[in-house]
């Protein structure tokens, strides 16, 4: 069979217009398509600074949850802009969605364990119950915070000890915050003969006290006899103080009482102690 070559011009003629159509088609849909992005590119930086600016002048708004919500709008821009460039293509969007949405799914439950630490580190920045440079103790946890961020927060221990705890661990456990209140509560407590004058041993440690500018005038401290123990009558002394001052204060009060009961004669009894020995092997006679 023979092929005739005005058939096979016209049958090559008819396929270049058709690739030719094709190419003109989806040329527009490929200039659409780089358009969106450029323009889906910059409409979601823009938002995500429009959304973080907005939220760092809310007073009291910490600037890692702005940025975060700034980052999580900017996703969410693009991935609009991604459905709606597979669109240009002709792709089902709808199908597209339910994809990204069962992606989104699966991930997020490989990813459980991830997400309750962001959650909880949300929680953490909008309620605030630690901020950073205050002390804090969390079940286990103790020292001063560093930084609050997403996922963890850092934690500096008093003798420099790095920690490095999860939120949801965090946000699980009672705070307690020795900083936030601004001032502590602290008691020396000092044990004294039963022969010594006890009037005398509470005016020493209430002018020590007074003394020291450290020492808050409000509410006034306070002596009184806490314990009539075995060896010792037990005097305390309950004072006020800035928290950073807490244990600065503790060190030298105590110090300055031992100094001034001695001065005064005031004798404090050595503590009685249980001897124990430990592995001493067995007893023989």
């Amino acid at each position: 069979m023979q092929l005739d070559p005005n058939e096979a011009f016209g049958a090559l003629q008819s396929g270049f217009g058709a690739l030719w159509a094709l190419a003109i088609s989806y040329s527009f849909s490929v200039v659409g398509a780089i358009v969106l992005m450029i323009v889906g590119f910059i409409a979601a930086n823009m938002i995500q600074r429009a959304v973080q600016g907005g939220l760092n002048r809310v007073p009291s708004f910490d600037r890692t949850l702005s940025q975060f919500f700034g980052m999580i709008a900017r996703y969410v821009v693009l991935a609009i802009v991604f459905v709606m460039v597979l669109g240009q293509f002709g792709v089902q969007t709808a199908s597209v969605i339910a994809a990204i949405g069962a992606i989104g799914l699966a991930v997020g439950l490989a990813l459980q364990g991830t997400l309750q630490n962001i959650a909880a580190g949300i929680m953490l920045l909008v309620l605030r119950p630690f901020r950073v440079g205050e002390y804090v103790e969390i079940d286990n946890v103790r020292g001063t915070v560093e930084d609050v961020g997403l996922f963890a927060t850092r934690l500096r221990t008093p003798d420099g000890i790095f920690i490095l705890a999860p939120n949801s661990t965090l946000w699980n456990t009672p705070v307690y915050n020795f900083t936030r209140n601004g001032r502590r509560r602290n008691d020396i407590t000092i044990g004294i003969g039963y022969g010594d004058d006890i009037a005398l041993a509470q005016q020493a440690m209430l002018d020590l006290a007074k003394a020291d500018p450290r020492v808050l005038n409000e509410p006034e401290p306070t002596s009184f006899v806490n314990e009539l123990a075995d060896s010792a009558v037990t005097v305390t002394l309950r004072y006020w103080t800035g928290d950073q001052d807490f244990l600065t204060v503790r060190q030298h009060l105590t110090k300055s009482a031992k100094l001034a009961f001695d001065e005064k004669g005031i004798s404090i009894p050595f503590p009685q102690q249980e001897v124990v020995f430990k592995n001493a092997g067995p007893v023989t006679q």
